[in-house]
C-alpha cells in the first residue's frame, strides 16, 4: 500500500504545454527558433510542428488543474520559462531592484495566478525552474550551429551560472509563498547531450565531447548556485531532477556506466540536494567494447523499433522504448542507498497514442514504487509524464504521452482509459488489483531482474 502521505500526480514543462493562442507565444527561447528553422525541418532534425499550436496551458490552466483534481492527484509539477520572466538580458543587473526593472512582471503575475489555482485546489506544488529551454539572449542555437558564433553559446558559457543564480533567487523571492518543493533543473545530463549529438534533433546539435562535458559542468555549478540563491528566500526543500535509465548486461560495463553517469553531476551536488527527482522511462543494455569502455547495445531500452519488440521480446512504445519496469525498481533502490535522501519519481510514462499499452506501463511502474515503499525506501511521490499530450520537443505532436488526449485544433481534452486506472489506484492507494497487467496481455516483468 502507498502511505496516506504519498504524492500522486503528473509533471508538465512550460514550453511543451503553455502555447496555444496568440497571447501565449514565447519567441524569446532557443527552442522556439530551433523548431521554426526551416533548414532543421528540411533535414529532419525537428518535426516542423508549431509549438504555438499547443494545448494552451497559459490561458486554459484551470481545465488542466481540474483534470488533475478529478483524478485525485495531490501534487503537480510545473515549470517556469526563464525567457518569459526575463525576455531580455540580465548581465548588467547587480541587485534585486535591477532585476525587477527588466523582468516581465505581467508574466510573473500570471505564473502566480496559475500556481494559486493549484494551491486553491489543495494540490501540492513542485516548481521546476529550467526544463531544457534557455532565453535566446543566453543561447542562440542557430548562430552557434551554423556560424560557430559563440556570443550566446548556452551552457558553454560560464556566465550562465551567475545569470541562473540571479533568476533562481528572483523567483524564490517572488513565489515562495506558493511553492512546496523547488527543483532547479530538469535532466541536465540530457541538456548537455546535444552539444555532442546531431541525431537527437536538440539544439545546438554540435559534435564535441568536450563541449558536452563543459555544458554539464556548468549546469552542475548552476544548480549549486541556484540552490543557495533559493535558500536565501526559502525554507522549502530544493532538489534537482535527473534522467536515469538502468543499465543491464555485462557487470563491469554496468558498474562503469553507473559511476560515470553519477560522478559527473549528482555526486558533485549531493550536499545541495534536499531531494532527488528521478526521471525513468526504460533501461540500457550495455557491454564492453574492444577498448575496454562500456557501450549501449541496440534493440533494447530506447534503441528499439516503434510498436515492436525488443531483443528480449518485450513490447515497445510508439517511440520505440522498451517496457522494463524492473529498471525503475533498481535505479530507485540504488540512488537511495548512494545518496540517502528522499526520492520522487518526477517523470515516468510512455508514448502510446492508442492507449493500448499505457495501462500496463503505468501499473507496472507504480507497482515497483509500491514494492519499494513497502521495503522501507523513502519515496515521496510518483508524477506521471504526462497529464496531457504535449509538444514532445524534436518530435512535435507525434508522440502522445498524456493520460488525457488533446484535440490540438479545438483545445479539447478527453481522458484516456489509463487516466481512470490511475484515478482508481489513487483512490485505493494500491496497484494490487491490477498486478495481472505485469504478465497479461504482455509479459513485461521478471522478478529475477529485481536487485533485492
Amino acid at each position: 500500500m502507498f502511505s496516506k502521505e504519498f504524492y500522486y500526480g503528473a509533471s508538465t514543462a512550460g514550453f511543451q504545454v503553455e502555447m496555444g493562442s496568440g497571447q501565449a507565444i514565447d519567441k524569446n527561447t532557443d527552442w522556439y527558433v530551433w523548431t521554426k528553422d526551416q533548414l532543421n525541418v528540411q533535414h529532419g532534425l525537428v518535426s516542423g510542428d508549431d509549438p504555438e499550436k499547443g494545448c494552451n496551458y497559459w490561458l486554459n490552466f484551470k481545465a488542466f488543474h481540474e483534470l488533475a483534481e478529478n483524478a485525485g492527484m495531490n501534487m503537480l509539477r510545473i515549470g517556469v520559462e526563464w525567457s518569459r520572466i526575463f525576455p531580455q538580458a540580465t548581465f548588467n543587473c547587480d541587485s534585486p531592484e535591477d532585476l525587477e526593472k527588466v523582468a516581465d512582471l505581467e508574466a510573473l503575475e500570471h505564473y502566480r495566478e496559475i500556481m494559486k489555482d493549484i494551491k486553491d485546489r489543495k494540490i501540492t506544488l513542485m516548481v521546476n525552474l529550467n526544463h531544457f529551454t534557455l532565453p535566446l539572449w543566453l543561447h542562440d542555437p542557430i548562430k552557434l550551429n551554423r556560424e560557430r558564433d559563440f556570443s550566446a553559446p548556452g551552457w558553454l558559457d560560464e556566465k550562465v551560472i551567475k545569470e541562473f543564480e540571479k533568476y533562481a533567487g528572483f523567483m524564490a523571492s517572488k513565489i515562495d509563498d506558493l511553492v512546496d518543493y523547488w527543483s532547479t533543473e530538469n535532466e541536465p545530463n540530457v541538456v548537455a547531450m546535444p552539444y555532442n549529438s546531431i541525431q537527437m534533433g536538440f539544439p545546438p546539435a554540435l559534435m564535441s565531447p568536450e563541449y558536452q562535458e563543459k555544458a554539464l559542468k556548468n549546469e552542475m555549478l548552476a544548480h549549486r548556485a541556484g540552490y543557495d540563491a533559493i535558500k536565501q528566500h526559502s525554507e522549502k526543500p530544493v532538489g534537482c531532477i535527473y534522467a536515469l535509465g538502468w543499465p543491464t548486461g555485462d557487470e563491469n560495463a554496468v558498474e562503469m556506466m553507473i559511476n560515470s553517469e553519477l560522478s559527473r553531476y549528482l555526486d558533485q551536488v549531493k550536499d545541495k540536494m534536499d531531494f532527488l527527482g528521478v526521471n525513468y522511462y526504460s533501461r540500457l543494455k550495455v557491454a564492453m567494447d574492444e577498448t575496454g569502455n562500456p557501450h549501449v547495445l541496440p534493440d533494447y531500452g530506447q534503441g528499439c523499433k516503434p510498436n515492436s519488440q525488443s531483443a528480449d521480446g518485450r513490447i515497445t512504445s510508439d517511440f520505440g522504448w522498451e517496457y522494463y519496469p524492473e529498471g525503475l525498481y533498481n535505479v530507485l533502490k540504488y540512488v537511495h542507498k548512494r545518496y540517502s535522501i528522499p526520492l520522487f519519481v518526477t517523470e515516468n510514462g510512455t508514448a502510446d497514442a492508442a492507449d493500448g499499452n499505457r495501462q500496463t506501463y503505468l501499473v507496472s511502474h507504480m507497482n515497483m514504487v509500491e514494492r519499494l515503499i513497502e521495503d522501507g525506501i523513502d519515496i515521496k511521490g510518483y508524477l506521471h509524464w504526462s497529464l496531457v499530450d504535449n509538444f514532445e520537443w524534436a518530435s512535435g505532436y507525434s508522440m502522445r504521452f498524456g493520460l488525457v488526449t488533446v484535440d490540438f485544433e479545438n483545445k479539447n481534452f478527453i481522458p484516456r482509459g489509463s487516466y481512470f486506472i490511475m484515478k482508481d489506484i489513487i483512490g485505493k492507494k494500491t496497484t494490487k488489483d491490477y498486478e495481472y497487467l505485469l504478465k497479461f496481455p504482455n509479459d513485461i516483468f521478471d522478478e529475477k531482474n529485481l536487485n533485492k
